[in-house]
């Protein structure tokens, strides 16, 4: 299989790339430092630098992938931003880096690999529980929430736009151990992306626009 991997220097994007590899796949991989780029090309992936955040890096994708059809998209790339406990607004600052990293960044990005797609390719955001307006009973992170709550909306969109020829999932990876999550989470990375693969591969038609856990059980929007 030929895959794709958006943001893949550490944590659950390089896990993706390390299993997949591990399973003799094709794997493109993008990093935003391109002192990272080394450790993805030591797995054997292709790899080179993107930031999600820039319109001239991501306008340069296409290119770079021309003449690939990819059976597995995974937009990884995301920015937790301030660690809230209340409702204190965010400074300027950070409401625009984390909504152009997790919002922006997926909504250039499909555009992107509109023409690098095989035949009912899977296309993944990784998404948060913490998007769940009906599962929600905390306002922890809230701007991280809101940006996780739009980018579920805008894969949506994508699902519709896509609907036919591809399957669009946002998924929730679980509490990880990464950097993000910190040591205290709940599930080891290699569980993690385990899981989602086999979710990824036992998709159908029928699951296109769906929000699901890593495990592939369905989640309230």
């Amino acid at each position: 299989m030929q895959i794709l991997i958006i943001g893949a220097s550490r944590g659950i994007g390089h896990e993706f790339v390390r299993q997949y590899r591990a399973e003799g796949h094709q794997v493109t991989a993008t990093v935003r430092k391109a002192e990272d780029v080394p450790r993805l090309e030591a797995l054997g992936a292709q790899a080179f630098q993107l930031d999600v955040t820039d319109a001239a890096s991501v306008s340069g994708l296409a290119w770079r992938i021309d003449g690939i059809a990819f059976d597995v998209v995974v937009v990884n790339a995301g920015l937790y931003g301030p660690r809230s406990s209340g409702i204190e607004p965010p400074t300027d600052g950070d409401f625009d880096a984390v909504m152009h990293t997790n919002v922006l960044g997926p909504m250039r990005l499909a555009a992107q690999v509109a023409d690098a797609l095989a035949p009912n390719a899977k296309l993944a955001v990784l998404s948060s529980i913490m998007a769940s307006i009906g599962a929600r009973q905390s306002i922890s992170g809230w701007l991280y929430r809101a940006s996780k709550a739009a980018v579920n909306s805008v894969w949506k969109d994508v699902s519709l736009a896509y609907a036919g020829r591809a399957i669009c999932v946002a998924f929730h990876p679980g509490w990880v151990k990464t950097d993000m999550g910190g040591e205290g989470a709940e599930l080891e990375v290699d569980v993690a992306v385990a899981d989602m693969r086999r979710t990824l591969a036992g998709l159908t038609l029928q699951d296109n626009g769906r929000f699901l856990n890593h495990d592939g059980q369905p989640l309230p929007w």
